[in-house]
């Protein structure tokens, strides 16, 4: 690593004004007494003599810093001229390679105490030839000199802008293309320095010319920008990155962009029409089934070996998967008819002054799956049907499945004109850099493992995040629970999906069923269905030989894997899914409809259930006709979000010249607020 600094001529600044300051306070108390300090003016010091007087200041500063890491530094002042002469050019690149052999870091300045006048612009344009003026031109220069892998500028902004940040329509340039000067607005210079924007620009294209990778970022606040260099290093999405090789697709910035345009004129369509591209995708599931289904196969093949067996069982698509997600969607499409724009509540004002609140979409929507192709259309269909922009964003090992999908999707939009509302993201985007749209993305919905949903709420910045990040699902079998029922019930919601959110996890049994028949019905059930027995500690207590005792009683297995730990009441076994439950889908086996009601009342889940398997947990069995996912958030919506949860609302109000003033203590009108009938709801 080399640097690039400025600060000799601020540290020779401050200095000499503090000599001057003191010089001229002692000659003038000495001369004229104390009353005329006031007026003292300090002279305008000349840039050549602070640099004099401050490099050994800068100097010292890096040197202490750099020690703390038993880092050595060393200084290397240059000007234009030693650019000029080759025999300087040759002495300071062998000195540069010396330094850096020897794990030195030099630190590079021009040395403004002797330096010219700054030469013209002119010579940009030439590969060979840059007026070192500045530290971006410096920068740029000695990047290409040495042939460096990359050059970060670091700035006080978060990179180049289409125009002046700040400005009301400013945007951040992620990656930045010869040629699109024409397109950027510059503001003024720096505050400090030479330079501004335009200089740096202007630098890191001829960098890019010679051969450098460049990337300008903010460099001043590490608290908002965090490590930044090695963020940079790292490959990830930080700042402007300058590049010779244009994608050939949008961004995805370009992307969110049309998905909120083409997502607005959804919106506006009316009903029968978004139910009618609906039925249109279902359509297109069937008939072009053995395209899809051959799309899925290659994704099958590139994953054997590489995916968990669950995972791989997501993947699939079948013939019977494709015809469920049909039906699915044209339930979708049955029940979206009055779902934007509905009326909720209306209330007369005053008189002639009126208000509605009515259902919208929420805007663009980021929903980010693994290994679930079938995610893609159910999630399209709800968007369609709530008038909401949608970003896709799926895993690499359903590359193929996922394009054909989103095409099909795209293909029904076309019918009414709306084809970009819906995108699928296939740059290498990481999901990180996605979760920093904020300006573009209004909801993030994950679809994956457990981590992939920490991951995203820890990486989403000031955009809301429904989901649930683990499907921890407790079923309590109580003391008078049904012989009859209890082994159909365990079985379902244990064996049918292992791999499932919704599927169990923990059984508590109550401490008077061991060593019954009820017990052994179980325990045999489970052996015949290869279910791997976890036990937790007071059930481990109990046995002489038991199963291998549970590492976490907080533990989703998504496999034939089962933890099962004794409880004395149904008290205790709320207890213990409040601890260790992540409030997703609980349930309770008995015949007592007062316990029933009891454990129903007071568990805290999204989903709580009474002689039902945990499997029902899902928006097409609950009559959703498709789900984008189980949240366990207690904000918005809860448990399977269907259509409804995907709408937001807004206020309506429809007056004549009516104005707060009217209505003081001496104005002319009262309020009245009166409730008003909201229109039936067709319920068909």
């Amino acid at each position: 690593m080399m640097l690039v600094t400025s600060g000799a001529v601020a540290f020779g600044k401050q200095r000499l004004r503090h000599e001057i300051l003191l010089s001229q306070s002692v000659r003038q108390a000495l001369h004229s007494g104390q009353n005329q300090l006031k007026e003292m003016a300090i002279p305008v010091l000349e840039a050549r003599a602070c640099a004099a007087a401050g490099q050994s200041g800068l100097m010292a500063l890096y040197e202490a810093m750099f020690t703390q890491y038993s880092i050595c530094a060393a200084q290397i002042l240059v000007t234009n001229l030693d650019f000029h002469d080759e025999q300087k050019r040759r002495n300071l690149n062998g000195t540069l390679h010396e330094l850096l052999r020897m794990n030195i870091v030099p630190i590079v300045n021009t040395n403004d105490a002797v330096v010219p006048p700054a030469e013209p612009n002119s010579d940009l344009q030439g590969v060979n030839v840059i007026s070192v003026k500045d530290n971006d031109s410096l920068a740029a220069r000695l990047a290409v000199e040495m042939k460096t892998d990359l050059l970060i500028v670091l700035s006080d902004v978060e990179g180049l802008f289409d125009s002046p940040p700040g400005s009301d329509d400013a945007k951040l340039i992620d990656i930045f293309y010869p040629g699109d000067q024409q397109s950027v607005t510059f503001g003024t210079k720096s505050r400090v320095g030479m330079g501004g924007m335009e200089a740096k620009v202007k630098a890191a294209l001829w960098a890019l010319q010679g051969g450098t990778s460049v990337v300008i970022a903010n460099g001043t606040h590490p608290k908002v920008s965090g490590h930044v260099i090695t963020d940079i290093v790292e490959g990830k999405k930080v700042g402007t990155f300058f590049s010779e090789v244009k994608p050939a697709g949008p961004t995805v910035e370009q992307q969110g962009e049309m998905a909120r345009s083409g997502g607005r004129m959804l919106a506006t369509l009316e009903p029968e029409q978004r139910a009618e591209i609906i039925y249109h995708l279902a359509d297109l599931l069937t008939d072009q089934r053995d395209e899809i289904l051959l799309a899925n196969k290659k994704d099958m093949e590139e994953a054997e070996g590489r995916l968990a067996a669950p995972l791989l069982k997501r993947l699939s698509l079948s013939t019977s998967k494709l015809n469920s997600l049909a039906i699915g969607l044209r339930q979708i499409a049955a029940s979206s008819q009055d779902s934007v724009g509905r009326v909720l509540r209306r209330t007369r004002i005053a008189k002639n002054l009126e208000l509605e609140q009515v259902t919208v979409p929420i805007g663009v929507l980021l929903v980010i799956f693994e290994s679930r192709p079938d995610c893609l259309p159910q999630v399209a269909a709800l968007a369609i049907a709530s008038g909401n922009g949608l970003l896709l964003k799926g895993g690499k090992e359903a590359t193929h499945s996922n394009r054909i999908l989103h095409l099909l999707a795209q293909e029904a939009l076309s019918i009414h004109g709306v084809k970009e509302a819906i995108q699928l993201v296939n740059t290498r985007e990481e999901v990180e850099d996605l979760c920093r749209l904020d300006k573009m993305i209004d909801l993030i919905i994950p679809r994956g493992s457990s981590q992939l949903v920490r991951d995203i709420q820890k990486a989403a910045k000031g955009i809301p995040v429904m989901g649930h990040s683990e499907g921890i699902c407790h079923m309590y079998v109580d003391s008078e629970a049904s012989v009859d029922k209890i082994t159909r019930l365990v079985r379902d919601s244990k064996c049918e999906y292992p791999a499932a959110c919704n599927a169990l996890e923990t059984l508590l049994i109550h401490r008077d069923l061991l060593r019954t028949p009820l017990f052994d019905q179980i325990i045999d059930m489970l052996r015949v269905e290869q279910v791997k027995i976890h036990a937790g500690p007071k059930f481990a207590s109990y046995l002489t030989f038991s199963p291998s005792e549970v590492k976490s009683l907080r533990t989703e297995y998504g496999d034939l894997e089962l933890c099962i730990e004794v409880v004395d009441s149904v008290q205790e076994a709320i207890d213990h899914i409040h601890k260790y439950g992540s409030s997703h889908t609980d349930v309770i086996v008995t015949e007592n409809e007062e316990t029933a009601e009891f454990f129903l009342q007071h568990v805290d889940s999204a989903c709580v259930f009474w002689n039902a398997s945990t499997r029902f947990s899902d928006g097409y069995r609950f009559g959703l006709g498709a789900e984008v996912g189980i949240s366990t958030s207690r904000i918005h919506a809860r448990g399977p979000v269907g259509l409804e949860g995907l709408l937001t609302t807004k206020w309506l109000l429809r007056g004549q010249d009516h104005v707060v003033s009217d209505f003081s203590e001496h104005g002319s009108l009262k309020y009245l607020h009166e409730n008003l009938p909201v229109p039936q709801r067709n319920t068909n």
